[in-house]
């Protein structure tokens, strides 16, 4: 069931070029969505009940349908819970999602999710008379900061911080500050809280059911008794009917949210003004503009003439969430396409008017459909930017990248916001779609970061090593050996003598026998086994040379003769070293081809390079120079 209710603000020149972008609000109640055809164009509003849905893509799924609505290709969802990683696990309601396997499931190039109250955040500055009341005196200072707090079903809490030509929301859950009563009446209202809960907090009290609480409270002094199934609305329903006991309730609870706000802008400075939102306030009518807010906002004993010059206003606006997820949305997608977070991007923006008609169509696809570029082969590039695919080569060398695989990887890096940064925990109950992505979107969100924060120039000095090592020995205990055989696999068939280890007598009996021009290449996730030290020790006391794949920071890090060091977020400590074992395996590659192409001629080509290099290998050529020749060969061919 959906409520076709439509609200359009005054459009404005230009549609979306990507197309029309969809934007929720979803609370524990409803999920409400829209369409943004254009900048401040929004219309299609729908309502949809939440219990009538199994999940989030499901009610957007139905969404999409009844607006027949072609294609979305970028969605933000301002949703009423804390919003930190991937999965999304509502309070209120029992919907749990996947941001990533959302966006996949739907098909979007990007999907945002952000806490509702962080969207209402950034609607603020856009917001104009008539959609806000302003309740007392006080004048809003320009660029300076604005809080907001709202009692709905909680209480919620933001602020917005002006930076430049822009604005910084803040995440925040002050609701939960403990409350502190100000009079007698309300130590009666915390002493009945107290019965129910051991640490009372402001939602308890000036969030939508605070109404309820506070006047079974005063029911409970006057030792009248009130029906079980009362509640917030009957409550106000009362009070407006005139019933004392009700409005001496309402009376209470926006006197202590007038303290809470005063609390909130004290707290942050907020000279911009105090914004109230959430559905509650606006129900309350005069109610609330005749209560004691105003003078309770202002009771800051010293700070009463600070607090007297700072506004409050209550929003009006029919779906102010909207405006907030629409700016962040487009903040997202503005820095995407030219911010200076994304380098490659930047580059794009700055080269586009330069290029050629066709190859103008593909950087406007890598802009507005990143995900295409990263995930398609060319021939599907090209078809869609209806160009050759070898134009789209041409494009990808244009940026100085090396073909198009290059670019794919340089676009995932910079790619930001939907791409996962941080790592996402697989849960019990994942499906096989949940946690395949997470242990695919980990990997590559580790690689990628193993991509930025390398030190090249440790990689330079330790491929000198192994190249001009006379023996080489590749030790790796427990998960580790598994690494320490690959890289003996690799390296003795570039005709360097090479053994690995993962017996500790082994190694130790081996490194001592080690001197000058031997080379120790030790893998370790932890880097902190004593015993494995002590080996090292030995041999390079004797004068070889250690190479450490590890953690930054680790005593084998520190005393080795090269550390390549390869953080990551590993998923349990008690399970298998996954991650670490992918990252040290990457570095054994990178170490190979090093060599290879050290050992070829340096003033040849690369493909001349890896042939040459095959021929001083055995017969049975190493699986690195097979990979590195066939990467210069379909670079050739691009």
């Amino acid at each position: 069931m959906s409520t076709g209710v439509q609200t359009r603000t005054a459009p404005t020149a230009g549609q979306h070029a990507d197309g029309p972008r969809l934007l929720a609000d979803i609370g524990g109640t409803n999920a409400r969505f829209a369409l943004e055809t254009a900048p401040g164009e929004i219309g299609q509003v729908r309502v949809y009940p939440c219990a009538d849905y199994p999940g989030v893509a499901d009610v957007i799924a139905q969404y999409l349908k009844d607006t027949k609505v072609s294609r979305v290709n970028h969605a933000a969802i301002a949703i009423a819970n804390p919003v930190d990683g991937d999965q999304v696990r509502m309070t209120n309601h029992d919907w749990t999602f996947s941001i990533e396997a959302t966006r996949r499931a739907l098909g979007f190039d990007t999907l945002l999710v952000v806490n509702d109250f962080t969207a209402l955040a950034m609607a603020l500055p856009g917001l104009t008379d008539t959609q806000r009341q302003q309740v007392g005196g006080g004048q809003r200072r320009q660029n300076s900061v604005i809080g907001l707090l709202g009692p709905g079903t909680g209480l919620g809490v933001s602020g917005l911080i002006p930076a430049d030509d822009r604005w910084i929301a803040l995440g925040s859950e002050g609701g939960h500050a403990s409350f502190s009563p100000q009079d007698e009446r309300e130590d009666l209202v915390l002493q009945f809280a107290r019965k129910k809960w051991p640490h009372v907090s402001f939602e308890r009290v000036c969030a939508g059911p605070g109404i309820e609480l506070i006047y079974r409270a005063l029911a409970a002094r006057d030792k009248k008794r009130l029906p079980a199934n009362l509640d917030t609305a009957d409550v106000v329903t009362r009070a407006q009917g005139g019933e004392p006991l009700a409005a001496e309730a309402v009376e209470c609870f926006c006197g202590i949210l007038g303290s809470f706000a005063g609390n909130i802008a004290v707290t942050l400075g907020a000279l911009g003004g105090i914004y109230i939102g959430g559905g509650v306030v606006p129900r309350l009518g005069e109610l609330f503009t005749r209560s004691s807010f105003r003078a309770r906002f202002e009771a800051k004993g010293r700070f009463d003439a600070y607090l007297a010059n700072v506004p409050t206003y209550v929003i009006t606006a029919e779906y102010p969430a909207f405006l907030g997820v629409s700016a962040i949305l487009a903040e997202q997608l503005s820095n995407r396409a030219g911010g200076g977070s994304s380098a490659v991007f930047e580059r794009i923006r700055q080269m586009r008017d330069a290029l050629t008609p066709a190859e103008r169509r593909v950087a406007d696809l890598a802009l507005n459909h990143p995900r295409s570029i990263i995930n398609d082969p060319i021939v599907d590039i090209a078809r869609k930017a209806d160009v050759s695919q070898p134009t789209v080569i041409r494009f990808c060398r244009s940026l100085g990248c090396q073909g198009l695989s290059d670019f794919k990887l340089k676009l995932a890096t910079g790619l930001t916001g939907t791409i996962p940064v941080s790592h996402s925990q697989v849960h019990l109950g994942d499906t096989a779609t949940d946690f395949g992505a997470k242990v695919l979107d980990n990997t590559v969100s580790a690689i990628l970061q193993l991509r930025e924060h390398l030190n090249f120039e440790h990689v330079e000095q330790a491929i000198t090593l192994l190249n001009s090592a006379r023996r080489i020995e590749f030790y790796g205990l427990g998960n580790s050996h598994i690494v320490a055989q690959d890289a003996h696999y690799k390296f003795f068939r570039f005709g360097i003598p090479t053994i690995a280890y993962g017996d500790l007598y082994m190694q130790a009996a081996s490194a001592a026998l080690l001197g000058r021009g031997d080379v120790i290449v030790a893998v370790s996730k932890s880097g902190r086994a004593p015993e494995l030290l002590r080996v090292l020790e030995v041999a390079m006391q004797a004068g070889a040379k250690v190479i450490a794949i590890t953690s930054s920071n680790t005593p084998l890090a520190k005393r080795a003769t090269v550390a390549l060091e390869t953080d990551h977020i590993e998923m349990r400590e008690s399970q298998l070293s996954m991650i670490s074992r992918i990252l040290h395996l990457l570095m054994i590659d990178i170490l190979a081809v090093g060599v290879a192409i050290r050992r070829a001629s340096p003033d040849a080509d690369v493909s001349d390079a890896v042939a040459r290099a095959k021929e001083n290998a055995d017969d049975d050529a190493t699986a690195v120079l097979d990979w590195l020749s066939h990467g210069a060969s379909s670079t050739t061919r691009d």
